[in-house]
């Protein structure tokens, strides 16, 4: 399973962003997708997560300001992040848990600026 994260970028706090990631490869089905973050001098967190199902977790720094939702067609999720915060600046990872395993993308950096 390969995974490819498109969308990060500068913006002023305040704004928005949509982060999209493709897995491709011979691939099923996905169980679940989703994203973690990692700041400058800080461990990896976990941003949002959704299910093939659809049920979807959030960190509580997020909730409200972000949306995690997927496409099963297309083995694609993406993350709309909206109402950005400087402490929101990180190197944003997607990730894809396949038959018990977890694969990850390359991080896209988001840079919030005050």
């Amino acid at each position: 399973v390969q995974l490819q994260a498109f969308g990060g970028g500068l913006v002023q706090a305040g704004g928005s962003l949509r982060l999209s990631c493709a897995a491709s490869g011979s691939i099923f089905s996905i169980n679940a997708m989703g994203w973690y973050r990692q700041a400058p001098g800080k461990e990896r967190e976990l941003v949002a997560a959704i299910t093939s199902g659809g049920s979807t977790n959030y960190a509580d720094s997020v909730k409200g300001r972000f949306t995690v939702s997927r496409d099963n067609a297309k083995n694609t999720v993406y993350l709309q992040m909206n109402s950005l915060k400087p402490e929101d600046t990180a190197v944003y990872y997607c990730y894809a848990n396949y038959i018990n395993m977890d694969y990850w993308g390359k991080g896209t950096l988001v840079t919030v600026s005050s």
